[in-house]
């Protein structure tokens, strides 16, 4: 097992990641916060409990309260938020409970949203199920809903008290959600660690073979480098925009779709393929590097073929938070390790990203490429 120390402004906790972490669940939650309170909620998923929820709760003395949340983005919404909310105050909730999100990144967003505004905030644990939130989406207090107008526009900041990330649950993972994870990680490794992306060349076949001591290094190297972003900025005021890699082509992508086209991690892969292709239009990466981290997408793929217009697309675009004051900002990589935010993006370089990422959308070998 790994321990990794999560240090920022409002909060200093630890994100444990390695095999068994499940069993004790409750003991483990009790040495990392203190002594459990009277009312405990799980939220979760109903596929997720009926894999895991006999191992999770048998350790607990007394049994939780379950939260049920459907899967899929549709849930992501107000509306679920409200219904929850009020089960919880059925259930006896108090500003002494403590709340577990133990699901995948919808689970865990919506429960921290939860946490952050129930009796004006209450504490919570985070026990990600999906590996894409085990590496993003569970560290570094983000939490929030989706509005149909776009993703996340309604959120606030909460940093967990602690995190498990159990690998043995990403067994019963689909080989998809696997692969869409892996873009959280190759996302990691372009923007901020090039050994990462040095070990996820060389190390791809034990990686989607689901190799424990594999999966535990990318998931460890991938948190870490979350974890020293989220230090020096938590509240995305400069560096942590860096995180976004991908993610206005990607959210769009989403919007355009309505959530139902593909899964986050296959949008932000596919986002990555733009943001790339701009930067290489910019100079900030080469034509070598474009190609090997192009290469290095479709090899943990495939990405679903696209079936959206280029226009749908780029109008999306202007809905992403990022913006303010009608300013587009785009994460962009400088060479590989690196990245910066710029704001001085046009439509029309938009356009021509975008129009790439479709035109790329039905080639499976990377080696045949459109110039």
């Amino acid at each position: 097992m790994q321990t990794i120390r999560v240090d920022t402004l409002s909060a200093k906790y630890s994100v444990f990641t390695g095999s068994g972490l499940l069993k004790n669940i409750a003991q483990r939650i009790e040495r990392a916060v203190g002594k459990l309170p009277r009312r405990v909620f799980v939220l979760t998923s109903p596929e997720i409990w009926a894999l895991w929820g006999h191992s999770m709760q048998e350790s607990f003395s007394e049994a939780p309260v379950v939260l049920f949340l459907p899967a899929g983005e549709k849930h992501k919404t107000m509306a679920s938020v409200d219904r929850l909310l009020r089960e919880m105050a059925r259930a006896g909730g108090d500003r002494g409970s403590l709340l577990i999100a133990f699901g995948g990144g919808i689970v865990g967003d919506l429960g921290g949203f939860l946490a952050a505004i129930y009796m004006r905030g209450i504490p919570f644990v985070q026990i990600p199920t999906t590996f894409l939130a085990q590496v993003d989406s569970s560290v570094g207090g983000k939490v929030g809903v989706n509005l149909p107008e776009g993703k996340n526009l309604v959120g606030n900041f909460l940093q967990p008290r602690a995190v498990f990330a159990d690998i043995d649950i990403l067994g019963t993972l689909p080989d998809r959600e696997l692969h869409a994870g892996l873009m959280e990680s190759i996302k990691a490794g372009i923007i901020r660690d090039l050994g990462l992306v040095r070990y996820m060349e060389k190390h791809a076949d034990e990686v989607l073979g689901r190799d424990p001591k594999a999966l535990e290094k990318v998931i460890a190297a991938s948190i870490r480098m979350k974890a020293g972003v989220v230090h020096i900025d938590e509240r995305e005021n400069g560096l942590r925009m860096i995180l976004n890699l991908g993610h206005t082509v990607g959210h769009a992508l989403e919007t355009a779709t309505g959530y139902k086209a593909m899964l986050h991690g296959e949008a932000v892969g596919w986002g990555m393929v733009a943001a790339l292709w701009l930067a290489r239009k910019r100079g900030t990466i080469s034509t070598a590097q474009f190609d090997r981290l192009e290469r290095l997408i479709h090899r943990y793929g495939p990405l679903p073929v696209l079936k959206v217009r280029a226009a749908t697309v780029v109008a999306a675009t202007v809905g992403d938070k990022k913006n303010v004051g009608g300013v587009r900002r785009f994460v962009l990589p400088i060479g590989i390790g690196d990245a910066g935010v710029v704001e001085d993006v046009t439509t029309a370089e938009i356009e021509s990203a975008v129009g790439y990422m479709l035109g790329r959308s039905d080639v499976r070998d990377p080696s045949h490429r459109r110039r």
